[in-house]
């Protein structure tokens, strides 16, 4: 904030709550620049309403909140903060693994209730992690860095990514495959494609049904990607072991369903949240701001 106080004129004030669209258009109108989350919808008509703005800085990798035709079109320049937080999300993603597969939060839960009565040896029985097999829906950076996790579990990899990969790039031991097969083969599918038209629910139904009764499903990339409803029933009805969520159809709303599953982890959006990750997040903002603003290429633009 020091740095940004010094070298621009604030038309709105940072704050952790998302501003009211009242609030988002007025402080847009005599902008140049904007930092953006997530949470803030920029579309066309917010657009309109900021003729002044060059640059569009976005504070994640997705940009699915930003209208990103319109703002090319109105010579508008949009940048995410891609690589900072990779190795973040990637660890997270392995903390909802192993919280899922081995019962943690439930296992806190007995712990404080006071109920715990000791150890048995049929208690919160949970899955075994080491040697089963990952499969990773998207492998690009944090879908990569997730693999990488997984050789100290000595897991097989197998992937699924839409578009064609240098695979010299990539450990020879990891198997690319359909996606209907690195469902029906893997014992832990993880989530991380960016939302598109083509993305939107791509696990629902017909794909729960052919993951294995004892499989996990953990999202870290967008909420809309996964039928909430979809997989609410799967688990319910014990076709699908359990899940580990950061990421919601209708964030911050959950589907009623997943509030009462024991077998589902919900965590709320932590993927990139360290300190040193969320303050490097905004240091490449400001260097995307600067750049534009200064007639130079902006280091991580989208368009």
């Amino acid at each position: 904030m020091v740095l940004i106080r010094e070298r621009f004129s604030l038309t709105a004030p940072p704050q952790v709550s998302p501003p009211s669209r009242a609030a988002l258009l007025k402080g847009l109108r005599e902008a140049h620049a904007a930092v953006c989350t997530l949470t803030e919808v920029i579309d066309g008509n917010v657009l309109k309403a900021a003729p002044d703005l060059r640059v569009i800085a976005n504070y994640a990798v997705g940009y699915n909140n930003i209208a990103v035709k319109e703002a090319k079109a109105r010579g508008i320049v949009v940048t995410n903060t891609p690589d900072v937080l990779t190795e973040t999300t990637a660890d997270l993603t392995w903390a909802l693994l192993l919280a899922t597969a081995r019962r943690v939060l439930e296992g806190d839960r007995l712990a404080r209730s006071g109920t715990w009565t000791g150890w048995e040896p049929t208690q919160l029985l949970g899955t075994d992690v080491y040697g089963k097999t990952l499969g990773i829906i998207g492998m690009g950076r944090i879908g990569r860095a997730v693999a990488r996790r997984a050789m100290g579990f000595n897991m097989p990899v197998l992937y699924h990514n839409r578009r064609t990969l240098d695979h010299s790039t990539l450990n020879a031991q990891w198997r690319q495959m359909s996606l209907q097969d690195v469902l029906t083969g893997s014992d832990f599918v993880s989530l991380h494609v960016p939302l598109t038209v083509e993305t939107h629910h791509l696990i629902g139904a017909a794909e729960l049904r052919l993951m294995r009764p004892t499989a996990y499903l953990i999202n870290t990339a967008r909420g809309t990607v996964v039928d909430e409803a979809a997989l609410v029933a799967a688990v319910q009805e014990g076709r699908l072991a359990g899940a580990g969520l950061d990421v919601y159809e209708e964030e911050p709303a959950l589907h009623p369903g997943l509030r009462t599953l024991p077998q589902v982890v919900t965590l709320p959006h932590l993927g990139s949240a360290t300190l040193h990750t969320r303050i490097q997040m905004g240091m490449i903002c400001v260097q995307n701001i600067l750049a534009v603003l200064e007639g130079r290429p902006a280091p991580n633009r989208v368009v």
